[in-house]
């Protein structure tokens, strides 16, 4: 039975890698993957998967208005597809996920998501609220913060290093973003007034 999978972890643990790896194992095998990433990462309407330690594999892009279900089910239609890829998950709809999780129901393909699950200010993004809410496999990829421990949280820093705690949600460059873990990350955005105990 195919389901529907969400990978997720804090900035630079490797998400892309991973989704880019997978990918090639299905094709190493003759099988037909389909990539996805997010429209906010196209560079001249192109999509390209990126991974920090050097690869990368073109994709095709999706926006919030479309319909990924169609999408997908007529790529069907042209050729048998076995797995679907979606990076930069978080910035899915809720009804994109639905329509992923219909993939995965009704087509019988499975669908690997891969994204952050909160924002540089602590909370959800739409779509990894609804990928956490009613994906059938949910798994942490780990990094680690500074001091070692476990990150699971980001911030936002400016060209100048300090710390932003308001804004938009969505800023895709990705150099001003750091992987903290909880206490750390409290420290950060000044929600605990000093560094220690």
């Amino acid at each position: 039975m195919a389901k529907l999978y969400f990978s997720y972890a804090a900035m630079n643990a490797g998400k892309s890698t991973l989704l880019l790896q997978a990918a090639y194992n299905y094709r190493e095998r003759g099988m037909r993957p389909l990539l996805y990433t997010s429209a906010l990462y196209a560079e001249n309407g192109i999509g390209l998967i990126s991974s920090r330690i050097g690869i990368s594999e073109p994709a095709a892009l999706y926006s919030a208005d479309d319909d990924l279900y169609q999408s997908i089910r007529d790529e069907q239609e042209i050729s048998k597809v076995d797995c679907v890829f979606i990076d930069e998950a978080q910035f899915l709809t809720p009804d994109q996920v639905w329509q992923l999780a219909r993939v995965a129901d009704r087509l019988r393909i499975p669908v690997m998501c891969f994204g952050l699950r909160t924002d540089f200010q602590g909370k959800l993004f739409p779509g990894s609220s609804e990928l956490l809410a009613v994906a059938d496999t949910l798994r942490e990829i780990r990094t680690i913060c500074e001091c070692g421990a476990k990150a699971t949280m980001v911030v936002r820093q400016n060209a100048d290093g300090r710390v932003i705690t308001a804004g938009e949600q969505v800023s895709i460059e990705k150099s001003v973003y750091v992987s903290l873990c909880r206490r750390h990350w409290e420290e950060a955005v000044g929600r605990w007034p000093v560094k220690g105990p």
